[in-house]
C-alpha cells in the first residue's frame, strides 16, 4: 500500500475532500462482501426475535413502515 500524504489532502478544498471520500466509499462498496453483524447489533436482532416469538400480533408490516416513512418524510 503507498502511503498517503494527509497534508496534501487537508491542501484540497471541502468539496473536493468530499468528491474523494466518495470515491474511496464507492470503491470499497465495489471490491467488498458485506459485513458481518457486530456483536452488538446480533444481540439486537436475537432480542427483536425472541420479541416477535413472545408476541407476533405486534409486528407491524414492512409496507405499512415504508408508506408511513413516505408520508412523513417523503
Amino acid at each position: 500500500m503507498s502511503t498517503i500524504d494527509i497534508a496534501e489532502i487537508r491542501r484540497l478544498s471541502v468539496d473536493e475532500r468530499i468528491q474523494l471520500l466518495e470515491k474511496i466509499w464507492s470503491s470499497i462498496a465495489a471490491d467488498t462482501e458485506p459485513l458481518p453483524p457486530t456483536p452488538a447489533q446480533m444481540s439486537e436482532i436475537e432480542r427483536r426475535i425472541e420479541a416477535f416469538r413472545r408476541d407476533p400480533s405486534r409486528v407491524i408490516p414492512a409496507e405499512d413502515v415504508f408508506a408511513r416513512l413516505e408520508r412523513d418524510f417523503g
